[in-house]
This record gives C-alpha cells, sequence and structure tokens, in this order.
C-alpha cells in the first residue's frame, strides 16, 4: 500500500460541516445507491430538500460533482436548484441557473460506432452516449470488464492524447483528458461563492479520487464512501451515513 493510501481502519469519520466550508458531493454511491443500471437509480424523497438546505447554510457554496450528464442530474435531483457539474465537470450550473457547457471532442466521433457496436454486440454490456464523453457499463456482464475496459483504453491511445479512459465500478469512460471532477473542484474554488473557503469532498469512487488529492494538497476535509484503497482521510461507511452526515451539519 502506497503511503498515501489510508486503511480504511485507520480513517476517521468527517468532522462537522462548517460554514465557511465549500461542499462538493459525489451522486452514485455518495448521495444514492448504486443499481445495477444507471436508470434504475431511485432518489430518496427527502434529498432534494436536504440538498437546498445544506447549500443555504453554506451560502450556496455546494455542488454535485458527478459523472452523469449534466441534463439527468438535473432532473433526478428536481426541484434542487443548487450547483452541479455533469460529465466530470464538462458540464456546470451555476447558482444563478446559468449553464456552460464544454464541446465535444471530434475525435469521439469516430470512435462512437466502435464502442455502441462493442455494447450491441455483448450481452449486459451497456453503451451510454453523455455527449461530451462516451461510456460502457459491464455491470449486467463482469465478466466482460476486462474486454470493455481493454477496448476503451486501446480507443484512447488512438486520440493523440485529446481523450482518456476513466475507470469507475463497472464502467469504463472515455472522456477529454483534461478534464476531471479534480479539476471541476479547483474552477469552482476559484470563483464565488467557493473561493476562500476550506474544501470538503465526498464521493466512493476511483473517479474520485483526483478529487481527493486536490482537496488533500489544499487543506480540506477528504471522505471516502465505504471500503477500497483511498487517498481520501475520512471514511463513511455507507450512503446512509453520509445523509446523516449532512443532515447533521445543519444543526447548530
Amino acid at each position: 500500500m502506497r503511503d498515501d493510501v489510508i486503511a480504511r481502519e485507520r480513517r476517521s469519520p468527517p468532522p462537522r460541516l462548517g460554514r465557511d466550508q465549500a461542499l462538493f458531493l459525489d451522486f452514485d454511491g455518495t448521495l444514492v445507491e448504486i443499481a445495477p443500471l444507471p436508470h434504475l437509480v431511485r432518489v430518496a424523497a427527502e434529498l432534494p430538500d436536504l440538498l437546498d438546505k445544506v447549500a443555504d447554510r453554506l451560502g450556496c457554496a455546494m455542488a454535485v460533482v458527478s459523472g452523469r450528464p449534466l441534463d439527468e442530474l438535473t432532473r433526478m435531483l428536481a426541484p434542487f436548484a443548487g450547483i452541479i457539474a455533469g460529465q466530470h465537470g464538462l458540464e456546470h450550473r451555476r447558482a444563478d441557473g446559468t449553464v456552460i457547457r464544454h464541446g465535444a471532442r471530434p475525435e469521439l466521433d469516430g470512435l462512437r460506432p466502435l464502442l455502441a457496436g462493442f455494447a450491441a454486440r455483448h450481452e449486459g454490456v451497456l453503451f451510454e452516449d453523455k455527449g461530451a464523453g462516451l461510456a460502457l457499463h459491464y455491470r449486467q456482464a463482469p465478466l466482460l470488464g476486462v474486454r470493455c475496459r481493454a477496448l476503451v483504453r486501446q480507443a484512447a491511445t488512438t486520440s493523440n492524447g485529446a481523450l482518456a479512459a476513466v475507470a469507475g465500478k463497472m464502467v469504463i469512460e472515455l472522456t477529454p483528458r483534461a478534464n476531471g471532477k479534480g479539476r471541476a473542484i479547483a474552477d469552482f474554488l476559484a470563483e464565488a461563492p467557493f473561493r476562500g473557503r476550506r474544501p470538503v469532498f465526498v464521493g466512493d469512487d476511483t473517479t474520485d479520487e483526483d478529487g481527493f488529492a486536490v482537496v488533500n494538497r489544499l487543506g480540506g476535509v477528504s471522505v471516502h464512501v465505504g471500503g477500497g484503497a483511498t487517498i481520501a482521510r475520512h471514511n463513511l461507511a455507507t450512503v446512509g451515513d453520509v445523509l446523516a452526515w449532512l443532515a447533521r451539519g445543519l444543526a447548530e
């Protein structure tokens, strides 16, 4: 185990959320339980209101940062009206409702049929076209995980450095190399209402590790949900624990 990876038994629960902090929250596996297929995820009825209350307590310095497309997150979290970053930061909805989207890399056009065709030929593999990124989900066909990862990584190598393969829980994504949750968090912290606040990031997946790295570097609070190796310095065991921790942060 590397020195920067902390064993779960050595990680403490996070301290109570403070009014002067900037909070960043992953979605799948953090705010909602992971489902067999992405569209089967269920959002707890109380979650949108809880997020609105936490954002209000933090002066709007709270953002959901997810690999899902922004429009999908907006629909699933409605009527939550706060800040959201979708597709690992390629899409942003700001506090005033303004939406910023970065265009898709042209290299994706030639690779889209390759990934879609693979999924069509292999039962249980789901191809997801996010617009600015592509993904193969293999939760329903775990034995095909090695082939999915190899295909997407090979696709990334043909892009001359423009695209990167990003592995998550039973999913592998092809996404612009310059983006990522760490980059999204850093960008948010450079502007109001996040600027000058101590960052807190809660996530559960390997795609969250670059976010933990940014937060650790800035002396913030990094929180990993569940088990597994991570560079996060704190731990919450379950999605329920995350929601309870957020609720405690509302108490004086």
